[in-house]
């Protein structure tokens, strides 16, 4: 199977579902976000502690990368992901992380 990369054969396709594109002034989500997603949330949030005991048992494994995934996963879940801040001046003295606990 080859790939042709061709630049007549990008220029083809230009975008949306069809790969011809949108019209002008015309969107590429007519009908918006599904109406029911209030129900799709309420339907998950029923599953929400079995989710936390799950992401617990697996904190606990001894498998080390679903042990770091589910345990960054609670901490995102409890305190919110950490903020990042990075400048070039940070390159040459390193990385320096801040928790704040705000109770």
């Amino acid at each position: 199977m080859t790939v042709d990369n061709s630049a007549a054969e990008r220029k083809k396709k230009v975008g949306g579902v069809t790969g011809r594109g949108f019209r002008k002034g015309q969107s590429g989500n007519p009908g918006g976000r599904p109406k029911n997603i209030k129900e799709v949330k309420e339907a998950a949030r029923e599953h929400t502690l079995l989710a936390i005991e799950r992401l617990v048992y697996w904190a606990k494994s001894e498998e080390p990368k679903a042990s770091v995934a589910a345990s960054n996963a609670l901490l995102d879940r409890a305190w919110g992901k950490a903020p990042v801040k990075f400048d070039e001046e940070d390159a040459t003295k390193g990385v320096t992380v801040i928790i704040h606990k705000d109770c």
